[in-house]
């Protein structure tokens, strides 16, 4: 059995990792060499080397190759016309063809390609998302008469492609989702990192890790907030990275394993979301499949996140809770 001094020395190295791993999605344009960051943490190279791949199951080089085009990715997918040069280079990549070549590795196709085929892979994504939720709230048989009807009525905003005047495919979906501009404030929070799949996963962690973490803080009836800092469509399910967040004072002086950090504040959109975690998904995919390309807004660099005021519902009987979904947007 663990002592208690190794594991509140595991505690603390979390607690640095997480703070690492913020720092490289902070300086991804930068050059980040092992020899600096293993200066940082304050270890060898050659022990970083060996302690960041246990840490995270891959090295360094990989995780900051898969970050770096990862979030190029995400940036090629926004109408913002942004060259593909300049998206290498906002990643810390030296040159376009060097870029072209491991991100061609990574998804199997060219930044340009994956460009043109976002409006498509979106619409993928959504019709797959709607589909499993018309399943997931199919009638019981006794109504399966009215199965037509029913099916027409839950899925009024259908996906459609249009081809504009240039031949290039535009996406035309509309989404029924109820969103409200809103200004919201800078936030102060402490935060517990999850990585692995999202879904029943992040529910479990706060649970079982966050929930009784925050009670023995004292930290109890405080504003949350959960930040998912990769798309699952785009990251594979074991590395995403999740941070259960809870507002404190300027004065709240953080243990291990928790770390803090500044919710930027801002124009978002807002959705209310109330369902149980199967339905969360969805309403994460009609949000950013359906109601953002139809906004005339792209998403910026500010963190996308749930936020759950004082007093939020969440009942253990049925598992139906209730949520902000928080998107951060900008004029495109």
């Amino acid at each position: 059995m663990p002592s208690d001094s190794s594991a509140a020395h595991r505690l603390r190295h979390a607690q640095r990792m997480n703070a690492l791993l913020d720092h490289i999605d902070r300086h991804l344009d930068q050059t980040l060499d092992l020899s600096s960051l293993a200066e940082r943490m304050h270890f060898s190279p050659f022990h970083f080397h060996r302690v960041f791949a246990a840490w995270m199951g891959e090295t360094l080089g990989d995780y900051l190759r898969r970050r770096r085009l990862d979030v190029a990715a995400l940036m090629l997918a926004q109408p913002e016309p942004r060259s593909v040069l300049e998206v290498a280079l906002a990643v810390g990549f030296g040159s376009s063809e060097a870029f072209a070549r491991a991100f061609k590795l990574r998804f199997g196709q060219t930044p340009t390609a994956w460009r043109q085929d976002s409006p498509q892979r979106w619409a993928r994504d959504l019709a797959s998302s709607r589909e499993q939720q018309t399943r997931r709230h199919r009638p019981p048989a006794a109504l399966q008469s009215n199965l037509d009807q029913w099916e027409r009525n839950l899925d009024q905003a259908d996906t459609a492609h249009a081809e504009d005047d240039a031949g290039s495919s535009c996406f035309t979906s509309e989404s029924t989702m109820q969103v409200r501009l809103q200004q919201l404030p800078a936030s102060r929070v402490a935060y517990l990192r999850h990585i692995g799949p999202y879904g029943l996963g992040v529910h479990q962690f706060w649970m079982n890790t966050v929930l009784p973490w925050q009670q023995a803080q004292g930290l109890i009836g405080r504003t949350c907030y959960g930040i998912g800092h990769d798309d699952p469509h785009v990251t594979k399910a074991d590395k995403c990275r999740y941070d259960a967040c809870v507002e404190v004072d300027a004065d709240f002086v953080p243990r291990s394993p928790a770390s803090i950090q500044n919710l930027p504040g801002g124009r978002y959109a807002v959705a209310q979301f109330r369902g149980t975690l199967a339905d969360f998904s969805h309403a994460w995919t009609e949000l950013l499949r359906a109601w953002l390309p139809g906004s005339g807004l792209q998403i910026d660099g500010r963190p996308v996140f749930e936020r759950y005021p004082p007093g939020a519902e969440y009942d253990p009987s049925t598992g139906v809770f209730s949520c902000e979904l928080c998107l951060p947007v900008k004029a495109a």
